[in-house]
């Protein structure tokens, strides 16, 4: 693996371990702001609210923990994909519906807005770049064929 491609691993993992690990804590901190922030949504059943609330921040802080520690990489990679598409879907249904919510993202007041999908779209960067690196790294080393 060359430095670049070693580099690149690395940064990929710190930044979604990161992201992952201080959303979940933020949200852990404050259950019932965050079943506000969830219920300003008005996608998710009442009884539901509070349990999202209560365990999706624990996932989270799991998804970041096993990325930061490498533990198969790949499927928690992917299941962070998944949910960052889930949370963009979220909050761009939201935003198309007229509805005024919090995100409950990374700070509990933050209001939704387009620059909060398009950071969430930017946190799949990393995501999908871990997913598919095995796949990037053999065709970077593959010899051109020599004509």
């Amino acid at each position: 693996m060359t430095m670049t491609i070693k580099i690149m691993h690395w940064l990929c993992r710190l930044i979604l371990a990161g992201v992952f690990l201080y959303s979940g804590y933020v949200k852990a901190q404050e259950t019932l702001q965050f079943a506000v922030a969830i219920s300003g949504y008005k996608m998710v059943p009442e009884s539901l609210i509070y349990p999202m609330a209560k365990y999706l921040p624990w996932v989270e802080i799991f998804l970041g923990l096993a990325i930061l520690i490498g533990w198969k990489i790949r499927y928690f990679s992917a299941a962070a994909a998944a949910l960052l598409i889930f949370f963009i879907a979220v909050l761009a249904i939201t935003i198309s519906r007229g509805i005024e919510a919090n995100c409950g993202c990374f700070n509990l007041d933050e209001k939704i807005s387009p620059l909060t999908i398009l950071r969430d779209s930017l946190f799949l960067i990393p995501a999908v770049y871990l997913v598919f690196e095995p796949q990037l790294t053999r065709r970077w080393r593959k010899p051109s064929p020599s004509v």
